[in-house]
């Protein structure tokens, strides 16, 4: 294109911004999302899968769909395995010896397919409608203390006993180095340095090495690993068993809940939603990010969604699609890391988790406290999510207590007729879980 239609059809003049800003964001929420190149790898290398092939088909499908996001969408949205649902499949699924790691893949598979026929439909966007505002607003918090919890557990700064959750080991050398790391990517992030949180891991990860927690790799660089270990693996029909359908709404709930939470919120500061607080299309970024979801699971990742870091790229004056272009270059160029990738410890990307949990928090600010039906199932959203370690009971159970408490103190009219019957698969969902 030349330089006025590519202008033209980003509509960069028109949001306001430019191509150095453009440039730059998608820069930025590279930076800032790079860790996914880390620990995803890391979660499926513990839950027996080639740690080398992931952090290739991690890449590979984080560059593709944010590319899809910039061109097709037209959105400053970058995706990549999604934080919730890989430790799902990796710690629950897999390591719990529920499923082999082929048919949980095929599980993300199925609910991909589910999340494309939606979104086709336009039943994503209907649900979107009939979710609480004050549930939306809770969901970014409730991902986020379930984002810190991972990464209070990796640092070892918790443990668990049978009484519960209790303070970790801090003489350990691998807690220490984890603190050490909270601290380093903190005043990092204070003193707005770009790429803070990456820089973070890198420095807390060199910190390790005379402690001997970091082992070098011999080479920095290297060839891409083969994705063969990984891709055209999945096992689709063994996920089709009446006793999985639970784990698989699970997947769905989990990510398209996540989903939303990132498009609207990231969309608000981007000024992008209409007078009525709806981003207009909504349904081209749920089809990027459903077809991720397909194509992801058959070369080996977990479910594909929108991060919430585009929120930093947003913020450094990322407004159109242009960003997310950027930011996808970006992955394909970090597929030549492998080694360098592969080499960085647990104890410095718990520090990461830990950060971006804060970060998601600020959307609690919208809750109106002083309305305890609005109040009260934001906080049990957060309250489950916290204390199940799971994303998709926490959503689910402040819907349920959002309509509960409306219809209990007669205010039933106040609920959207559709949201009654989402309480019913939400409810099924519920008496699944064992």
């Amino acid at each position: 294109m030349a330089q006025g239609g590519i202008d033209s059809y980003f509509m960069i003049t028109e949001r306001g911004s430019t191509y150095k800003r453009e440039i730059l964001a998608g820069v930025t929420t590279f930076m800032t999302m790079a860790y996914i190149l880390i620990i995803h790898p890391g979660w499926m290398g513990a839950a027996g899968l080639d740690r080398g092939a992931s952090v290739v088909v991690t890449a590979l499908m984080s560059g593709l769909f944010s590319f899809l996001m910039g061109m097709y969408a037209k959105l400053p949205f970058a995706l990549a395995p999604g934080m919730g649902g890989n430790a799902f499949f990796a710690f629950t699924l897999v390591k719990g010896g529920i499923v082999p790691w082929e048919v949980g893949m095929g599980m993300v598979f199925v609910s991909g397919v589910v999340f494309v026929l939606l979104t086709v439909f336009g039943v994503r966007e209907l649900i979107v409608r009939l979710v609480p505002k004050s549930i939306k607003f809770a969901i970014g918090a409730a991902v986020g203390i379930f984002i810190a919890y991972l990464g209070m557990r990796d640092a070892g700064l918790i443990a668990f006993s049978g009484t519960g959750i209790k303070i970790g080991s801090l003489g350990d050398p691998r807690a220490v180095l984890s603190l050490i790391g909270l601290f380093v990517t903190g005043v990092f992030l204070a003193r707005r340095t770009p790429g803070g949180i990456l820089l973070g891991i890198l420095v807390t990860a060199a910190i390790g090495i005379p402690m001997g927690i970091t082992k070098i790799p011999e080479s920095l660089f290297a060839a891409p690993a083969s994705i063969e270990p990984l891709a055209f693996k999945l096992d689709i029909l063994g996920a089709f068993k009446l006793e999985y359908i639970p784990f698989m709404f699970t997947f769905f709930v989990g990510d398209f809940f996540s989903t939303l939470g990132t498009v609207l919120g990231v969309s608000q500061k981007a000024g992008l939603l209409d007078k009525d607080g709806n981003l207009p299309e909504i349904g081209k970024p749920f089809l990027v990010d459903a077809v991720g979801t397909v194509v992801g699971a058959i070369f080996g990742s977990t479910t594909i969604t929108t991060f919430i870091e585009s929120a930093s790229g947003v913020e450094s004056g990322g407004r159109t699609g242009l960003t997310a272009i950027t930011t996808s270059i970006c992955f394909f160029l970090a597929i030549f890391l492998v080694p360098l990738a592969t080499c960085i410890p647990s104890q410095a990307t718990a520090p990461a988790l830990i950060i971006i949990g804060l970060m998601m928090m600020p959307g609690i600010r919208n809750i109106v406290f002083e309305d305890f039906t609005e109040a009260f199932p934001a906080f049990m959203t957060i309250l489950v999510t916290a204390y199940t370690a799971s994303i998709a009971n926490g959503i689910s159970s402040g819907i349920l207590f959002y309509t509960a408490m409306k219809v209990l103190s007669g205010r039933m009219r106040e609920v959207h007729w559709g949201t009654y019957i989402l309480c019913v698969p939400l409810i099924i969902y519920f008496l699944g879980l064992r």
